[in-house]
């Protein structure tokens, strides 16, 4: 990515929403513009776990005010992410659609250990490069991630259902603030974070750091009253008094405690006791990165294959399952060039090396149910990705993986509902054809095989005058997928 190219991150938060620009100068990022809008959807969910009208209206009226100021954005220089609220959200999809529409850009549903991930790379590359082991910390609206790491690698990643907004609403309903709420408070999440002890004590870090919006809060308004540097267990104590002192939210009168914050302070306050007790933490210290700075380092990343970790994910999953990397490499090679000859008939992509990058991923992976049956290990395949913690994936990505290994072979039927798009059946075409070609596992013999389009839904495939002889199990199979293909809207021909 060429030095001087703006880049864009949006944070679709519990909390809030924040858009992050920055430049991109010799691998590092300057900061040119931040905007930040409190729309606390986190609080927006009923009990039915539904997004109320009210909470999308407001998310959808934010980002209309961020679409604004990212219009003529390229869409490879723009990553928008949400979090925990849309990851519970049973009507999220029609959220999403609706959002996408109103900020030109799609948005990309984290896991909670990849939202983990790229916290911990935007705390890191804020910070001095040194060889500590840190322990991040990020207490969001409705989730709170623990990360431990080493320079630029995250080493260890969790995300947990504990939050400022959740903790309020359900301990500090009213705002009122009691000895004994804190304490139900306190011993309710670190029940939930129980399991993060052993993982996340003080023998696996020398430093413990902060991210964003409670931990930020906090750090100002201890900042405000002249304590720190830092956050100690003292410094959170003190403020606990004062919070118990002023017995409700409405009347805590604390420098630098802002109206959006003074809501939620009282459960993010919890969670971070609940933290400190649990992990022997002493002090803490507020970071400047946290999750957009992350994206925006990642979309620097993705921009080189080399440096995309979605890439070394996929290597190390197909480890983990034995996929036989020699036959994966060989059936990815051929599908790309069957990709690469459609497209030099006429085709287009406004980014073809991605397109191809994504096709020779389904490949490594098309045998990845192997493992568990060789049986339908097309669907067992597609299952493990959809259900998968795949550092660099948001889940819609991993879900179309999910669908191209599952289409690899048999019926198309099953994929009818995805061959409107012409991208998707593009790949899925020069896959199976390439499963087809190898299915030897051997290196095919491609001299005079070519695939182009005749026409808006018809491909041709090529074969030169000898290869049906040559090879007549092989041409069996292809004429097997052209009659696949005829019972649905597209059309493959054999020449």
């Amino acid at each position: 990515m060429q030095n001087g190219t703006l880049l864009a991150a949006v944070d679709l938060g519990s909390n809030s929403y924040r858009l992050e620009i920055g430049r991109h100068d010799h691998g590092q990022i300057q900061r040119v513009e931040y905007l930040k809008e409190t729309v606390r959807q986190g609080a927006g969910l009923d009990e039915a776990r539904n997004l109320t009208p009210a909470a999308m209206q407001a998310g959808l009226d934010c980002l209309a005010r961020f679409a604004e100021r990212l219009a003529g954005f390229p869409r490879r220089q723009v990553r928008a992410v949400a979090t925990q609220t849309l990851r519970e959200a049973r009507n999220r999809d029609e959220f999403l659609a609706r959002a996408h529409r109103v900020l030109g850009f799609p948005i990309d549903v984290v896991s909670g250990g990849e939202e983990a991930r790229l916290i911990y790379q935007g705390v890191a590359h804020l910070l001095p490069q040194s060889e500590e082991r840190r322990l991040v910390v990020d207490i969001g609206g409705r989730s709170t991630e623990l990360i431990v790491g080493r320079q630029y690698e995250a080493r260890a990643t969790s995300s947990f259902r504990v939050g400022s907004v959740s903790w309020s609403m359900r301990y500090f309903p009213h705002g009122e603030f009691t000895e004994a709420a804190f304490a139900r408070a306190g011993v309710a999440a670190q029940a939930v974070f129980e399991e993060a002890a052993g993982r996340y004590d003080r023998e696996h870090w020398d430093l413990a750091y902060g991210s964003s919006g409670t931990i930020g809060a906090v750090g100002a308004l201890l900042e405000a009253a002249g304590r720190g540097p830092g956050i100690s267990r003292k410094d959170l104590q003190w403020l606990l008094e004062q919070l118990l002192a002023a017995r409700t939210a409405s009347r805590v009168r604390l420098a630098a405690l802002k109206d959006d914050r003074r809501p939620v302070i009282g459960g993010g306050l919890s969670v971070l006791l609940a933290v400190f007790d649990l992990l022997g933490i002493d002090s803490l210290q507020p970071a400047a990165g946290a999750l957009r700075h992350g994206v925006l380092y990642d979309l620097l990343d993705r921009d080189q294959a080399s440096g995309d970790v979605r890439s070394a994910t996929v290597q190390r999953m197909a480890a983990a399952f034995a996929v036989d990397a020699v036959q994966a490499q060989r059936v990815g090679d051929t599908a790309v060039l069957l990709l690469r000859q459609l497209r030099a008939g006429g085709g287009t992509s406004a980014e073809p090396e991605r397109d191809e990058r994504k096709l020779r991923w389904a490949a490594m992976l098309h045998e990845i149910g192997c493992r568990i049956s060789h049986s339908d290990y097309h669907k067992h395949g597609a299952y493990i990705l959809d259900n998968a913690e795949a550092p660099g994936f948001a889940r819609h990505e991993l879900h179309r993986l999910g669908l191209l290994v599952l289409g690899h072979r048999g019926k198309l039927r099953k994929l009818d509902t995805e061959l409107g798009d012409a991208l998707f059946v593009q790949q899925l075409l020069c896959l199976r054809l390439a499963v087809i070609l190898c299915h030897a596992r051997r290196k095919p013999d491609l001299q005079g095989v070519s695939l182009h389009a005749a026409g808006p839904a018809t491909f041709v495939l090529s074969l030169r005058p000898d290869w049906v002889r040559t090879f007549p199990q092989s041409a069996h199979l292809l004429r097997e997928e052209a009659v696949a293909w005829h019972k649905t809207a597209w059309s493959l021909q054999l020449a």
